[in-house]
């Protein structure tokens, strides 16, 4: 990345992401139905870091012809881990009591950006595939659409 803009023009579905777990999760929560449900806020937590690794990996391999696994080790697992840890304090502190930081909730939010490195390799994998076919006059399984 030559300009520090770059990485806020690069991945703008990432971002998006980001700033919708910030939201989610300082937000006072109102009852729901899925209240009953077990652990359903440790699965919303392992749902969003899964998705926010995944969209990194995938929006990665749509910005560059090669994978840069030390990006990817950065942007898209120590900051989803570091972030994860970071909004479980700010929960505690400062929601002056409506949210509550939760270990639990961290952990799950470690293993969601496990799950999502694997998800998000496959997708990467998938697109880097996709777009060496194009370059070689492939159709990327599409042959059947207009």
């Amino acid at each position: 990345m030559k300009n520090p803009y770059d990485i806020l023009r690069c991945y703008p579905f990432s971002w998006i992401c980001v700033t919708v777990i910030w939201v989610l999760c300082l937000i006072p929560m109102p009852e729901t139905p899925l209240d009953g449900v077990s652990m359903i806020d440790k699965w919303t937590h392992f749902v969003m870091y899964g998705g926010l690794c995944a969209v990194v990996w995938t929006e990665h391999a749509f910005n560059r012809h090669t994978i840069n696994k030390r990006f990817l080790r950065t942007w898209a697992f120590i900051i989803p881990l570091l972030m994860g840890g970071l909004i479980e304090v700010v929960q505690a502190t400062c929601t002056g009591g409506q949210r509550s930081g939760d270990v639990v909730d961290w952990l799950a939010d470690g293993i969601g950006v496990l799950i999502g490195q694997g998800l998000g390799m496959l997708l990467a994998r998938a697109v880097a595939s996709c777009r060496k076919g194009r370059k070689e006059g492939a159709s990327c399984g599409n042959e059947r659409r207009p």
